[in-house]
């Protein structure tokens, strides 16, 4: 099935034959840059919440838990942002089905305006038992955002592009990641009471809302697949005998993405590569911070003034490496660039861990690292649409994107309890690294698609 959409932009992103080439950005029209917009917005918002979470959680259970117990504070701080990616898991599996049956404009409102508001409630815990349950609630609301940007963008992206839109998309995460380090920078020097301001400047994104309501585009592709599964449900209805083909848009879109056995091979490659991208992140790069404040704590420096320096470092590579991956794989295609950033991240795990001691040069390794282990998301919203038709593709990206939230919530869990036990961050984050390796190994057995168009539903 043939979007009306598909020939606008191919109209839109190819230049004439008898005209100079045309740079590939003069190629993107109006709408396409709104919906990259919206989509960069949401994950700006998400990644602000996610990082605030990383950068105070240690000042918070300061203060929420006795005193006696502030020795288990790596323990509990694993414990609460496991709680969170819990909930952004099964937050996000319902926004992808949803996005899938309301549309993908309508999900990513409601996403950042429940988000916003929960976020904000955060300042008010009065202790860790309350703060965990409320971050859970965050996570919840956070979780149905990604998917419903990433089919947006791509949908209505021009093939060719489309990794490029991924990688602007993606880094709207990087970048709130930086502005909540940067915000915290300043404010953490606000008083007891700093780590609570930081979560209610997170009420902002609510406003957000108001632009979407009216600035950005429906996707037209799954404007056709929803009109199509209207048309054969009631026909259903009616006894109307349906062929194969339009029984599977009929059918509930988590059902249906198992009922092929391609798409179930696919399906289960990609959940164990997102897997070992976000372990990795939640089991290691998460501790970043901490572990450069405290290398600075032994030199006699500001702890919480290198780990905001170490949150600046690390995600300014991490921007770096979002778009870089995205236009790195449509130059060059999905899998191979992939897997260089799976491979890399493996590597810089022990040179920023146990290798390097100097504070200053630690700061520089993070950048580097950054862009590899952060960047490597980026592999996610480029190539899992490509993988999948339109009338499953929010609920198939959800899927493959946060059930390994719900595999993967133990990761803090372990990585603080890792840190405890062998007291320190070094042998814990190296040993939590082997999981970049399942990644590696996995991804050639995800079909090329660079420069393909988006399969569709028949």
């Amino acid at each position: 099935m043939q979007s009306p959409l598909d020939g606008r932009v191919e109209a839109a992103s190819t230049p004439r034959e008898a005209g100079p080439p045309v740079v590939w950005y003069r190629s993107i029209n109006r709408q396409q840059w709104s919906a990259l917009l919206a989509s960069n917005l949401g994950w700006f918002f998400d990644g602000y919440e996610t990082y605030a979470l990383i950068l105070t959680i240690g000042v918070a259970l300061g203060q929420l838990l006795a005193p006696a117990m502030h020795a288990q504070i790596p323990f509990y701080a694993g414990l609460v942002i496991a709680l969170t990616l819990l909930g952004w898991g099964v937050g996000g599996l319902i926004g992808g089905v949803l996005a899938d049956y309301i549309g993908r404009k309508r999900m990513m409102m409601l996403a950042v305006l429940a988000y916003s508001l929960t976020t904000g409630l955060s300042a008010f815990s009065w202790n860790w038992a309350s703060f965990a349950v409320l971050r859970f609630v965050v996570g919840l609301a956070m979780g149905s955002e990604w998917a419903t940007g990433t089919a947006m963008t791509a949908e209505i992206w021009p093939d060719r592009h489309r990794g490029k839109g991924a990688g602007l998309m993606q880094c709207g995460l990087g970048m709130g990641f930086f502005v909540a380090s940067l915000t915290w920078l300043f404010m953490s020097h606000a008083g007891a009471h700093a780590w609570r301001y930081m979560y209610l400047v997170g009420v902002l994104p609510g406003l957000a809302t108001l632009w979407m309501r009216r600035g950005i585009p429906e996707s037209e592709q799954w404007e056709q697949v929803d009109r199509n599964r209207r048309k054969l449900q009631a026909a259903k209805r009616a006894g109307v005998e349906l062929q194969a083909h339009e029984q599977a848009l009929t059918r509930f879109t988590l059902v249906d993405l198992f009922a092929a056995p391609e798409l179930r091979r696919r399906t289960i490659v990609a959940v164990l590569m997102s897997l070992s991208t976000t372990l990795g992140w939640w089991g290691i790069s998460t501790w970043v911070p901490p572990y450069i404040g405290s290398v600075a704590a032994h030199s006699g420096l500001s702890a919480p003034t290198w780990a905001s320096l170490a949150g600046l470092a690390y995600n300014i590579g991490a921007i770096a490496g979002y778009i870089g991956l995205g236009f790195l794989a449509d130059a060059f295609g999905r899998k191979r660039v992939t897997m260089l950033f799976f491979a890399m991240a493996f590597v810089l795990t022990p040179v920023l861990f146990l290798w390097t001691h100097n504070a200053v040069l630690l700061l520089a390794v993070a950048c580097v690292t950054g862009f590899f282990s952060l960047g490597q998301y980026t592999w996610m919203p480029t190539w899992l649409p490509e993988l999948y038709p339109t009338r499953i593709r929010g609920t198939a990206i959800a899927f493959c994107f946060n059930v390994p939230r719900l595999l993967a919530w133990s990761g803090p869990l372990l990585a603080g309890t890792l840190i405890t036990r062998f007291g320190g961050y070094g042998d814990a984050a190296v040993t939590v690294g082997f999981i970049y390796l399942v990644g590696l190994v996995l991804a050639p057995f995800l079909p090329e698609t660079q420069g393909k168009p988006l399969p569709e539903s028949t």
